[in-house]
């Protein structure tokens, strides 16, 4: 009975990731007539069952790229969902996740085909993220390097790119890309559509130290760099160094003046801190300005310090 069960579990699985919702809802409902209360069947039909109810919601929309965007869109709601069941049975997730992007897929290469505009830098991101989502990552990097030629300093296509770099095994430059993202805007970050162990290990690191979902994109730059996952660095060109300078003279007003944003401006901060001290390291600066910079960070965060100087 156990091995009937098995076999249409897997079965559903295998006709997910062929974007087969119906025969995966068939051979669910099959297992569960075996087996009512089979934990991982029961898990399975509730997360089919959510994105049916999503998916069919598209036909409501009038454009094709509105679609993808709209079941790109659910991707997060789907997380609170899945914390509010309390169960996780990855290769469910992993079908899921197949048959999810491959829909919305779907409906931007509707896009591509009919429209002129090929180019438009969220669709790029858009399909990108896709392909990831499916596991073809050449297809991936392909789309997510167009649109990061077309937005340089986006943080949201930067953190993908270095996404599918990772899972790649390009590790060195995925810590690169991944430190520039968080550097420019942590909040753009969209830490639910990560899939790569080196930022999920992270973001669980940072999570585990009681950083609320908010404030944890803001804290992984800092712990990135305190454990040696953000370790590879870029000598910085004079127009950003005066830039970082004025982020910091920003941040450090913002600090004083407006406590009511310390959850973002004092991780943003030590960050910038920690660029400084790089960029001072990197041109032999005179170790008097290191030691400033040192001690500004002991003033606003002891702790981080303390970590940062052992």
């Amino acid at each position: 009975m156990n091995n009937s069960v098995e076999r249409l579990i897997q079965e559903a699985y295998d006709s997910l990731k062929a974007s087969n919702a119906t025969s995966a809802a068939v051979a669910l409902d099959e297992a569960i007539k075996v087996d009512y209360e089979h934990p991982e069947v029961v898990y399975a039909l509730k997360c089919l069952n959510w994105w049916a109810e999503r998916i069919k919601r598209t036909d409501e929309l009038s454009s094709a790229y509105e679609k993808g965007e709209f079941i790109l869109s659910q991707w997060k709601p789907f997380y609170v969902f899945l914390d509010r069941i309390g169960q996780n049975y990855e290769r469910c997730l992993y079908a899921i996740r197949r048959f999810v992007f491959a829909t919305a897929l779907y409906h931007f290469q509707e896009v591509v085909e009919k429209e002129k505009n090929q180019q438009e830098p969220v669709l790029l991101l858009q399909i990108g993220r896709c392909y990831k989502g499916c596991g073809n990552y050449e297809l991936a990097i392909k789309f997510l390097e167009q649109a990061a030629h077309f937005k340089r300093d986006d943080a949201e296509t930067i953190s993908e790119l270095a996404d599918v770099n990772a899972l790649l095994e390009e590790t060195r430059y995925a810590k690169v890309l991944f430190r520039e993202a968080f550097f420019l805007d942590p909040q753009a970050i969209d830490l639910r559509f990560m899939e790569s162990e080196l930022i999920i290990r992270l973001r669980d690191k940072v999570k585990s130290l009681g950083y609320s979902t908010i404030e944890a994109p803001e804290w992984i730059p800092i712990y990135g760099n305190l454990l040696g996952v953000f370790s590879v660095k870029r000598e910085l060109k004079q127009i950003e160094l005066g830039r970082l300078k004025q982020s910091i003279f920003s941040l450090e007003n913002d600090l004083k003046n407006r406590p009511e944003n310390i959850r973002f401006s004092k991780p943003r901060l030590i960050n910038r801190y920690f660029w400084l001290i790089d960029h001072y390291e990197n041109v032999r600066e005179e170790s008097a300005l290191i030691e400033e910079t040192m001690l500004k960070i002991r003033v606003i965060d002891p702790a981080i310090y303390e970590l940062y100087r052992n």
